[in-house]
């Protein structure tokens, strides 16, 4: 039987725990966050990903390789490891790594850079966008960006309080539209953004797409950010237009590469920004209160492993061979593919097979085939869709014969 005390004790703690949770709510409130990025959620690779799990699928969605990188490299970064390169390097910088770079820029654009002011070690290539952007980015300033593009661009675009001027590449080539580009330049333009080779579709600049990029900044304050990640995988014997090539743009430019998506080590996140000394300067002063120091046991390594010209110019001969390998095994399907000439990936049209979204598609063979793919409308911000998906084919050639056996039964 409940007495008066136990009464008045129950009615304390129900009080109490109204209080709490009033102060609590009122916390909430007053704790709510503004997002920066309204508009964004979770990413369509997560999402593929995250199926491709469930479902036990073949993931050719994400662009990362299955098979091991170079037991030469991991060999060097456990040396560097074992020899006592556990502690801080440079804010810029392991200064041999920066060195082998400038010898390496100037072996292969005969360009002449300054390891010294002009390299900027960073954890990753999508880092060294990001900086890039921060760097120049003043609220109302605007980005030319080409769509396709790359997830990260837009969101690092608006955080940064500018605004994106999308231009969609020409289908189903994807290919610059200059004369667009010089009706989207305004007083307000700030920067144009490239990407070659092209992530998600395969496309390179050429030497013509350079004569009309120059003509177009000549004589104005117009920065541009060149993302070559994938610069040794170009294929077909075509030349890489790399910004480092050209001087002249180099002054106003940010070119940023990646070690991982080159050596097959992704999961390393270490890339590296190439800009004018003045421009780098201010580079720094953003990167050194972000990161200040990126991993030193792999810079050491890399520093000894570039020496070998042969580690970065085997490269497009060995992912071409992986392209083709799987481009001769989809013509047992019904897919089409569209040209590739660089990067991890290759699309690949469906019309012949269905009428659905890319999304749906997408998630469909994914669960019913079991092979998980990336839609391309994820990289337009308005999710145009051309019935076409991406492909990784960075894979091992057991894993892509098992995937292509399976999208042969899609119906």
């Amino acid at each position: 039987m409940e007495g008066a005390g136990d009464k008045n004790v129950k009615k304390f703690w129900t009080n109490r725990s109204k209080f709490t949770f009033n102060i609590f709510y009122t916390q909430l409130q007053i704790l709510h966050i503004q997002s920066k990025l309204p508009n964004v959620g979770t990413t369509i690779f997560t999402v593929m990903s995250a199926l491709a799990t469930e479902y036990n699928a073949v993931n050719l969605g994400q662009g990362f390789p299955d098979f091991p990188m170079d037991t030469q490299l991991i060999s060097m970064v456990d040396k560097a490891m074992k020899d006592g390169y556990n502690q801080y390097v440079p804010m810029q910088g392991y200064m041999p790594l920066r060195e082998v770079l400038a010898e390496k820029i100037k072996f292969l654009y005969n360009t002449n850079v300054d390891p010294q002011t002009q390299i900027t070690i960073t954890p990753g290539g999508t880092y060294a966008i990001y900086t890039a952007l921060t760097t120049v980015l003043q609220p109302g300033d605007e980005v030319i960006v080409f769509e396709p593009a790359y997830d990260s661009y837009i969101p690092n675009i608006e955080i940064n309080g500018a605004i994106p001027v999308r231009i969609d590449l020409q289908f189903p080539e994807y290919k610059i539209d200059w004369d667009e580009v010089r009706k989207k330049v305004s007083p307000k333009t700030k920067m144009i953004m490239l990407n070659s080779p092209n992530n998600p579709t395969g496309a390179i600049l050429h030497e013509q797409d350079i004569q009309q990029l120059r003509s177009i900044v000549s004589g104005t304050n117009i920065f541009i950010l060149s993302d070559e990640v994938y610069e040794h995988l170009v294929f077909d014997n075509f030349l890489h237009q790399s910004i480092l090539r050209y001087p002249d743009l180099l002054e106003r430019s940010f070119v940023c590469f990646s070690f991982g998506k080159v050596y097959h080590c992704t999961g390393w996140k270490l890339g590296y920004c190439v800009s004018s000394s003045s421009l780098m300067n201010e580079f720094r002063k953003v990167h050194q209160f972000n990161c200040f120091s990126c991993n030193s046991p792999t810079q050491v390594a890399l520093a000894s492993f570039l020496k070998n010209k042969e580690s970065y110019l085997w490269l497009a001969s060995f992912m071409q061979a992986k392209k083709d390998y799987f481009e001769n095994l989809m013509q047992q399907t019904k897919f089409t593919a569209l040209p590739s000439f660089g990067s991890y990936f290759q699309l690949y049209k469906y019309n012949r097979i269905s009428d659905e979204t890319d999304k749906d598609f997408s998630i469909r063979i994914t669960k019913e085939y079991g092979v998980a793919t990336i839609p391309v409308s994820a990289f337009y911000l308005d999710a145009t869709d051309n019935k076409v998906v991406r492909f990784c084919f960075a894979k091992k050639e057991e894993t892509l014969e098992l995937a292509v056996q399976r999208l042969m039964k899609i119906k």
